[in-house]
């Protein structure tokens, strides 16, 4: 081996190493690994940077700039509930999510299915009491399955599609029988991998994935706070019960009353139906305050002064009530004094660490008194002085949705979806002209657009690309493709088993595709060799390649999820060890089966 081989397998090392027994960023990491490799010039320094300038990878951050205008004007929210609802046990949940995105995934593209189903998850986690760490990975794993079952399914796919008809172009006399593939041959074998994957991760997958993480207290954690909702005309809640909205036994939240409009009180017990004008009561901390204002159909009770502005431009803040405070030692319900320049309303009080024992309305104003107030932008300049309120601070976990958009932002993700599907354009254009769309048709704002793109996410996957370069330019691949040939020997199920198990060790070193494009040839040469079909090898380099379960950059969706989920290396590691096994046995019992050798 050569001096550029052991530094490769050194770089790579360290990086796992690193991944595993630290809690260094991914993005630190990975762009650290990628500057050793250009510094040793394992690669052209093109090739290193090819991440950066993928086609790609630049339609990963134009595609969250997509699921932010689905978000932001509550069309996934509509989606979400119409598909998925309030289900109160995880079993359920993942019955019903897993099996929609990967039938979602055998026709779309997989990356803006999971880009948009994630802001829904952490919704349905916060509002349904269950841990989203059970829900991310199987999220992406499940898209990962379902991509499995047809040509279209994954990149993965189209490039080994592509592979194939150009080895038929080029065989000669000792080329091992092959056929272009068609649009379903995947679905042989990707339709019971994707059934016993999703069996598998529902059932045994559960309690290998990590527990919800219990975050340290913070001053804001300890505070609770009384918060008090009323149901407006034509909201999409009234008529669905309080246990229906996970009200009743929610493990975040507790809702303490419901009164009529009349001021009547409706016993919780009864588990009541919604109607216009209902005012509920909570006690919740500052982080499930944020939810609740931005659940659609609840506004709050307490509007002191109208704003002139739409709710979805509107801003949710934290502060502290002044000892100079014109207001102090005055009922809520006699506010605004006369001449007050503020226009806001009065979502949360919390005196002490303890929510008001009376309603906000009724509650005397004392100084000291922690508000959380639903506000314009006059209110900062206003204030600008603190008279009034001290330590403001925005909330920015939850935003106003403006459902007027929905139907807008639904159908230009429709479109772009349509235009790919039908070969107008490629997916990174489709993606920027629906972003774009989305921004001039005000789904969403420029400053919201920038914000939504998780650049981490995206450095880290341009830099395992770069990676890639480094494992192929160093002469890395090519040494492991000499050896995986002489494994294989003359069995055509042992080689089967040598080009997935191949597939899969390249998974965890480089991309999917790199991991197909690695395997291809060698797979088509051990065929070759033992004069059978290259058909299985063909099926099987296409699932192997594409099953990227144990490394959360063996594809692009893990690496989505693996912020917003806050999971570890190994949490990967535990649940993709088994269920690549089980995705393993059954490509290796089915493929000779639908494809003879």
């Amino acid at each position: 081996m050569t001096i550029e081989i052991y530094i490769t397998i050194a770089i790579l090392a360290v990086t796992f190493a690193l991944l595993l027994l630290t809690r260094i960023s991914p993005v630190a990491i990975f762009v650290g690994a990628l500057t050793m490799t250009i510094t040793f010039k394992l690669a052209p320094l093109q090739e290193s940077l090819k991440g950066f300038s993928n086609s790609g990878v630049l339609t990963i951050g134009a595609l969250f700039m997509v699921a932010a205008g689905m978000y932001s004007t509550g069309a996934i929210t509509f989606i979400s509930e119409w598909l998925i609802g309030r289900p109160k046990k995880l079993f359920t949940a993942q019955l019903k999510i897993l099996p929609f995105i990967s039938f979602g995934s055998a026709f779309l593209n997989n990356t803006p299915l999971v880009a948009m189903m994630i802001p829904g998850i952490r919704d349905l986690s916060k509002n349904c009491g269950l841990p989203a760490t059970k829900l991310y990975i199987p999220l992406s794993y499940a898209s990962i399955l379902g991509g499995t079952c047809t040509l279209i399914g994954t990149a993965t796919n189209l490039v080994i599609g592509g592979m194939v008809v150009d080895a038929m172009k080029k065989a000669g006399p000792d080329t091992p029988f092959m056929r272009e593939l068609t649009m379903f041959d995947p679905g042989l074998i990707g339709l019971p991998v994707t059934i016993a994957g999703i069996i598998f991760i529902i059932t045994v997958g559960t309690w290998l994935l990590p527990d919800a993480k219990v975050m340290a207290d913070s001053d804001d954690d300890k505070r609770f706070y009384r918060a008090e909702f009323s149901i407006k005309p034509g909201s999409s809640v009234i008529g669905q019960t309080i246990d229906d909205l996970g009200y009743l036994n929610s493990s975040t939240y507790y809702l303490n009353y419901l009164y009529r409009a009349n001021g009547s009180r409706v016993a919780l017990s009864t588990n009541p139906k919604l109607v216009e004008g209902d005012v509920l009561v909570f006690t919740t901390d500052l982080d499930n305050i944020e939810s609740l204002w931005a659940t659609k159909g609840l506004t709050p009770v307490n509007i002191l002064q109208k704003m002139k502005s739409p709710r979805y431009k509107h801003t949710l803040v934290k502060a502290v009530v002044s000892r100079s405070a014109p207001a102090l030692g005055r009922l809520v319900s006699e506010l605004p004094l006369e001449g007050s320049p503020y226009r806001m309303n009065v979502v949360g009080v919390s005196r002490g660490t303890k929510p008001l024992d009376t309603s906000i309305s009724n509650h005397r104003v004392q100084a000291g008194d922690l508000v959380v107030l639903e506000v314009g932008d006059s209110f900062f300049y206003h204030n600008r002085r603190e008279i009034d309120f001290l330590s403001v601070k925005k909330l920015t976990k939850a935003r106003l949705q403006r459902t007027d958009r929905a139907v807008e932002a639904g159908l230009i993700t429709i479109g772009m979806v349509a235009a790919v599907a039908f070969g107008f354009m490629n997916m990174l254009n489709a993606a920027l002209l629906a972003s774009g769309l989305m921004i001039l048709t005000g789904c969403m704002s420029l400053k919201e657009a920038g914000q939504s793109v998780e650049f981490g996410t995206v450095v880290v996957i341009a830099s395992a690309i770069g990676l890639e370069a480094a494992v192929t330019g160093s002469g890395l691949s090519a040494l492991l493709a000499d050896l995986l040939s002489g494994i294989g020997g003359g069995n055509p199920t042992i080689a089967l088993i040598v080009v997935f198990c191949g597939c899969i060790f390249m998974d965890t070193l480089v991309t999917n595709v790199a991991s197909a494009v690695f395997m291809f040839p060698i797979a088509l040469m051990m065929a070759g060799q033992m004069g059978v079909s290259f058909m299985p090898f063909a099926m099987t380099v296409l699932v192997g390649a594409s099953c990227s379960f144990i490394s959360p950059v063996g594809y692009q969706t893990n690496l989505m999820v693996y912020g917003p989920g806050g999971y570890k290396f190994m949490d990967y590691v535990k649940i993709g060890v088994p269920l690549t096994v089980v995705v393993g046995i059954v490509t290796i019992l089915l493929t000779p089966l639908f494809f003879p050798f």
